[in-house]
């Protein structure tokens, strides 16, 4: 956790700062979805969008290492939770698949990075 705490902020953490886009963006995406969706796959989607960026804010700022990556784990949950709910919405056609794509390119990215961050941040023996 050294490397990580020579940061001023878990706003310097590139994921932090590409989850936090992405969560901007799909905000932009769901104000399109049929108003029935509001409180269904809107919320839902919103709700994990913004969990990504939180939980690795949340984590960066816990006192252990181990919680960092429990918080980590949480953040990659909630990438597979918004990976889901962008298909069903793809296939229910409240989003194009031009639309989907790049946002499930990013996720797909964000995991990589969650996941490569968890090894990081786990001692070598």
């Amino acid at each position: 956790m050294s490397n990580l705490k020579k940061l001023k902020s878990y706003r310097e953490l590139l994921v932090w700062q590409r989850s936090f886009v992405l969560a901007n963006r799909l905000y932009v995406v769901t104000a399109d979805y049929p108003k029935t969706q509001l409180y269904g796959l809107v919320s839902q989607i919103q709700r994990a969008a913004v969990s990504i960026p939180s939980n690795i804010a949340e984590g960066y700022n816990r006192n252990s290492r181990k919680e960092y990556i429990r918080y980590l784990s949480i953040a990659l949950g909630s990438v597979a939770e918004l990976e889901t709910q962008l298909l069903i919405s793809q296939e229910q056609r409240y989003i194009t698949p031009a639309i989907a794509a790049p946002l499930l390119t990013e996720l797909d990215e964000l995991g990589k990075m969650l996941r490569t961050m968890q090894k990081n941040l786990i001692p070598k023996p």
